[in-house]
């Protein structure tokens, strides 16, 4: 993910009122892992790693939405998940950090 988009995520998840304080720590460290793991995949599959930075950026600006969609957020959650699992077999710890991202989310019952 660029530099730039991982820090306006970060801005954005601690500002959330959606978002428990608890949660949030989990939540910035799966991204900043997620983000090594984007970078890495990025040297093979430019595309690929763009497909899953765009639904990671989705699914985060879905989430602290002053109103939320739950729709919306399902759906971009979603993306995340099938983009991560187009690659899983090459990329685990990038599958596994996707998924774990999408549970945090739905365990936030937003």
């Amino acid at each position: 993910m660029l530099t730039h988009t991982l820090s306006k995520l970060e801005t954005k998840i601690k500002a959330s009122p959606n978002i428990p304080d608890d949660k949030k720590d989990e939540y910035l460290s799966l991204l900043t892992e997620l983000n090594t793991q984007i970078n890495l995949l990025s040297n093979d599959d430019r595309e690929k790693a763009k497909s899953i930075a765009g639904f990671t950026e989705v699914s985060t600006q879905q989430a602290v939405r002053e109103e939320i969609n739950p729709d919306l957020l399902k759906i971009s959650a979603d993306g995340l998940a099938e983009s991560a699992r187009e690659i899983g077999a090459s990329y685990p710890k990038l599958t596994s950090l996707a998924n774990d991202i999408c549970n945090l989310l739905s365990r936030l019952g937003i």
